[in-house]
């Protein structure tokens, strides 16, 4: 019998154990997406204890305790941190089979040695030898990613920040990892939300245009993919909740666009008209930098209205979507592909029914001597446990092509996160130690360590930074 965490955990042959050993464990991480803070990093941010590190920020865990009963409170609430900590601690040992369990004690043994089962009597023994060792400078952010092999963070960013604090860590000698930003238009993007006219006004501001109209609108937007470029931006993301793509005259997104200035209230076509076009538009922008492309498919945010009144949006009450984005998907790429302005693109879904759509729509477009142009992403959201990672490596396998994948991401705002990688690294190493032991795969051992090395960090690198 296995004993919990040991050190061949997630891996359940010989082959798997040698794959993990040779050529997985101490790789880098290129983290291509989070929601980590630039400034937080920058200023080397000292937390007081580990709650604030933990927890703070972190929807993953704050559904958990309010499906476990615990009083909001305790989870956004006005408790004091060491009662949030003991929320948490109430919640873990009901947590056996999520894979907040799992990365719970991944995160306390890799980065804090603790190899204890946090729980109710615990909880105060590993609350203050955490917190003492928070106080160390070995568990500052730069530490933290320093520890961790970071290499590469991709950070998630509004086209109106000045990335103040990106260009201070580019220029910081003394930290050696890449922080990039990622240009993220959700606030041009939804332009139905009370939030555009405000957002609009900070975009004239920061880009120096004056937007009366659709074309000054897209000048500014444009200025901006260059400012990002000139900070060290190579990427883009979207929040894609409905993949819907109609073929848009521009004088027709003028008149929608003119009359979302003035105030009023436009339709639902007149919205999957706007966001056709602008999206094109931006698709465009991105292929003129050579930049990558992420398409963040099928969330369903915010379904909790009382809850959304009371603490605000992406508070953890977001679920998945299962709308059908294949046509829109199809044609959209197909529209820039026609013009030969197609960027390399990541498409995730958050529906893993639609892991073989988007497995086969990567393969209807492509770049001679680009592997890999259009990635599958890694399993996301509700999708990052031990099944969702498997479906779906297995359904890019079954489909496409595997070796080319650009593997694991945090998607976190949390500087303890990277053990995801690793867990990730993990599973990897089980699917292809299981397909050798069955013969299902030759058991050339270079062959295999080729393959994780590559989809542990090196596609991902490539991907990103090399043209």
């Amino acid at each position: 019998m296995k004993s919990f965490l040991d050190d061949h955990f997630l891996l359940n042959t010989d082959t798997a154990i040698l794959l993990y050993e040779k050529a997985a464990k101490g790789l880098p991480i290129f983290d291509f997406h989070c929601h980590l803070i630039p400034q937080e990093v920058w200023e080397n941010k000292s937390f007081k204890n580990i709650t604030q590190l933990w927890l703070g920020g972190d929807h993953y865990k704050w559904r958990t305790m309010r499906m476990h009963g615990i009083g909001e409170q305790f989870i956004t609430g006005d408790a004091s941190d060491w009662e949030k900590f003991s929320a948490w601690a109430e919640t873990v040992p009901r947590l056996i089979g999520n894979p907040l369990y799992h990365w719970t004690h991944m995160e306390l043994k890799m980065f804090f040695g603790i190899e204890k089962v946090l729980s109710p009597e615990t909880a105060r023994e590993i609350y203050d030898e955490c917190n003492e060792k928070l106080q160390d400078p070995a568990f500052t952010p730069r530490a933290l990613i320093e520890k961790a092999h970071v290499k590469f963070i991709g950070t998630t960013d509004d086209p109106v920040s000045t990335l103040g604090y990106h260009r201070l860590l580019k220029n910081d000698e003394s930290f050696q990892t890449m922080i990039a930003p990622t240009f993220r238009p959700d606030g041009a993007f939804f332009i139905e939300r009370p939030t555009f006219e405000s957002w609009i006004e900070k975009l004239s501001e920061v880009s120096g245009i004056k937007i009366n109209s659709l074309d000054q609108f897209l000048a500014a937007l444009r200025q901006r993919v260059d400012y990002f470029h000139e900070n060290g931006g190579r990427a883009s993301d979207h929040d894609i909740q409905r993949m819907e793509y109609v073929e848009t005259a521009k004088e027709e997104v003028e008149a929608i666009f003119t009359k979302r200035m003035r105030g009023d209230k436009l339709s639902d076509g007149e919205l999957v008209s706007y966001r056709s076009f602008l999206l094109k538009e931006l698709g465009k922008m991105y292929a003129e930098k050579q930049w990558v492309m992420q398409l963040h498919m099928g969330a369903m945010r915010n379904n909790n209205t009382r809850m959304k009144k009371l603490i605000g949006s992406d508070a953890g009450f977001d679920s998945i979507g299962e709308s059908n984005f294949a046509e829109g998907l199809s044609r959209f790429l197909d529209a820039l592909d026609q013009e030969n302005a197609l960027p390399r693109t990541v498409l995730f879904n958050l529906n893993p029914k639609d892991n073989a759509v988007l497995a086969a729509m990567m393969g209807n477009f492509y770049e001679e001597g680009v592997p890999g142009k259009i990635q599958f992403g890694s399993g996301w959201w509700f999708n990052d446990h031990i099944d969702g990672m498997e479906k779906q490596m297995k359904d890019l396998a079954n489909v496409g092509l595997l070796s080319h994948f650009i593997g694991m991401l945090t998607d976190s705002r949390s500087f303890l996160s990277y053990a995801r990688h690793d867990y990730f690294r993990r599973i990897l190493c089980n699917i292809l130690g299981e397909w050798a032991e069955k013969g299902m795969a030759p058991n050339d051992m270079e062959l295999l360590k080729s393959m994780v090395g590559n989809i542990g960090y090196q596609n991902a690198e490539r991907y990103f930074l090399e043209r």
